[in-house]
């Protein structure tokens, strides 16, 4: 791919443009789920360079009841300067107020009354490892406190923090309050921009694809600038625009892998990035001391209780297949909810119908160990190098089982088996009904996974009127496989 040309100053604004009209769509789709799917305080219009707010203007969502968001929508096309002291104080290139300046400014109108208020700096522009204050920012909660408090009057945090009151207009205590409630918002690139809006139209009902995004940026432009979108007006836009494919869901998010770009939209939220081992997404596979595979298995079968009353539901993150099944068990088909996954673009829903069932390919393998029946639900991996590891495994560890019987789709275990969601469906059914019929008289089944992520979730769905089953988790360990979660079936 050759280097682009570079940008001239029309095509940095039009591009800082629709950059704006993204995130403003992304406002515009939270107000359409939350108010379908029963928010407790959704928001209930969404402006754009609103008047009053000074120059938090750019996207502002307002909510039933405060805290209302105010955004501060900044694009650059360059990396070359991140946000630190010197982006956030130094005065404007015609020589006006700073950045911090003016959010300081829109604070104090904005919080007058003591009104509580969201407040965010938006942009694409990464943090600075260097600075005192930003490069201690939180990226669950965006925000630069607690840790900006840190440290007295001579430290380099403290000396950054008279500064930047210095340069607000604020006293120190005051400063302080101002960032309580102001996100940095920070290295939100447009690829990471285009993910979130993908996984929130495809929670919203809509059409995901990048048209579809495209389509909604460009109704927002069109709109009325000074103007405030409406639930009314975003629905006759989804109307106008043909965007809608299903129900809105609400959102749980779990990441265990890498942060959620969607966990600050999630209904529910369980964060165990940081409890899990190495700092890599790749090679992350287990717990980290002193966490526990038991107290995620806590975490998540408290999320139907955090949904309640929620029957259609998207989960978003990233998992691997053992937490995956046993969120698909933590809402079972006999809880009546609908459990919705975006798979290679694809959303796979557990209400999606099929025409029959898919029976699996069934391989059995003696062990005579014990009485259990161990299962390995094979999708992706060749079919030898899967029996053979988890039969090593089970020799190794004494497991108590009679046979390995090895279940594949009919076409075999390659990538594109599982063309679809209606194909995930008929195959997690096929391979329940296959199960039900084997462990009649078993005592427990030990499951192995290696499938996509979405049928872990889907087979979990349905996974009743079986024995108990213990789930292992791939831990590339010299084990192999790890017992993660026992689940009553």
């Amino acid at each position: 791919m050759k280097p682009l040309p570079t940008p001239t100053a029309s095509g940095v604004r039009i591009t800082g443009d629709h950059y704006q009209w993204l995130i403003a769509w992304m406002g515009c789709l939270t107000l359409l789920r939350e108010n379908t799917t029963g928010a407790a305080n959704p928001v209930v219009s969404v402006g754009v360079e609103a008047d009053g707010v000074g120059k938090l203007d750019d996207v502002v969502l307002l909510r039933r009841t405060p805290p209302h968001t105010y955004m501060q929508v900044k694009y650059a096309v360059g990396s070359a300067a991140p946000v630190n002291e010197a982006y956030l104080i130094d005065p404007s290139p015609a020589g006006g107020p700073s950045i911090l300046s003016k959010i300081a400014t829109a604070w104090r109108t904005l919080s007058a009354d003591s009104t509580d208020v969201d407040l965010a700096l938006v942009t694409n522009r990464a943090p600075d490892p260097g600075d005192p204050l930003t490069a201690v920012r939180d990226a669950r909660t965006q925000l630069l406190l607690p840790k900006a408090a840190d440290g007295g009057p001579r430290s380099q945090a403290g000396k950054a923090r008279a500064r930047w009151a210095h340069n607000a207009g604020l006293s120190e205590a005051k400063l302080h309050d101002l960032l309580s409630c102001l996100r940095f918002d920070l290295a939100r690139d447009p690829p990471r921009v285009q993910e979130q809006l993908e996984l929130l139209m495809a929670a919203s009902g809509l059409r995901h694809d990048e048209q579809a995004i495209n389509d909604g940026a460009n109704w927002v432009a069109q709109q009325v600038r000074n103007g405030h979108r409406t639930l009314d007006m975003v629905k006759a836009a989804v109307d106008t625009l043909k965007l809608k494919i299903g129900p809105a869901r609400a959102v749980l998010s779990i990441a265990t892998l890498k942060p959620d770009p969607v966990a600050g939209e999630a209904d529910h939220t369980i964060d165990w990035v940081d409890r899990f081992e190495t700092s890599s997404e790749f090679t992350k596979r287990r717990p980290l001391a002193p966490a526990t595979w038991a107290q995620l298995q806590e975490d998540i079968q408290a999320a139907p209780a955090h949904l309640r009353g929620r029957t259609a539901i998207s989960v978003t993150g990233s998992i691997r297949l053992a937490p995956a099944f046993l969120t698909g068990t933590a809402f079972r088909m006999v809880t009546g909810a609908d459990l919705a996954v975006l798979q290679r673009g694809q959303l796979w829903s557990t209400n999606d119908p099929y025409d029959t069932d898919w029976q699996p390919t069934a391989e059995e393998h003696a062990l005579d160990q014990g009485d259990d029946l161990a299962v390995a639900v094979n999708v992706t991996v060749r079919a030898q190098d899967l029996t053979h590891d988890v039969l090593d495994h089970l020799r190794d560890q004494h497991t108590p089982v009679a046979t390995l019987l090895v279940l594949t789709p009919p076409a075999g275990p390659k990538d594109g088996s599982i063309p679809d969601s209606q194909a995930a469906n008929a195959l997690a059914v096929g391979i329940r009904d296959t199960l039900r019929r084997a462990t009649r008289t078993t005592p427990r089944i030990h499951l192995f996974l290696a499938c996509p992520m979405g049928l872990a979730l889907l087979l979990g769905h349905r996974w009743n009127r079986l024995r108990p089953t213990v789930v292992y988790e791939d831990v590339r360990s010299a084990q192999g496989y790890e017992a993660a979660f026992t689940v009553e079936a």
